[in-house]
């Protein structure tokens, strides 16, 4: 499991860094208890910060840590890059 927490925080670094991508079209869902299905999405423009050990979410003023390990899906241009329990996949 420690794999897929580096995993999906290197895939997110990499749709940060790499110029091939633009980071607001990468969306990612994660476990959120009580949203509809436990799970939400946001994209990348409201991603504020990519902290080691979670991703910081929100508006400028108002932001939420979600820590990696709740990452259950990393989409670009709603093309899947990485989903928990699934091995290389392309992105």
């Amino acid at each position: 499991m420690g794999g897929a927490l580096r995993k999906s925080r290197e895939i997110l670094l990499r749709c940060f860094h790499d110029p091939a991508f633009i980071f607001s079209d990468v969306q990612v869902c994660y476990i959120d208890r009580g949203a509809p299905g436990n799970e939400s999405c946001v994209g990348g423009s409201r991603i504020l910060a990519l902290d080691s050990q979670y991703m910081e979410i929100g508006e400028e003023h108002e932001a939420s840590p979600i820590p990696y390990h709740r990452i259950t899906r990393i989409l670009y241009r709603g093309q899947v890059l990485w989903e928990r329990g699934v091995k290389n996949r392309k992105g």
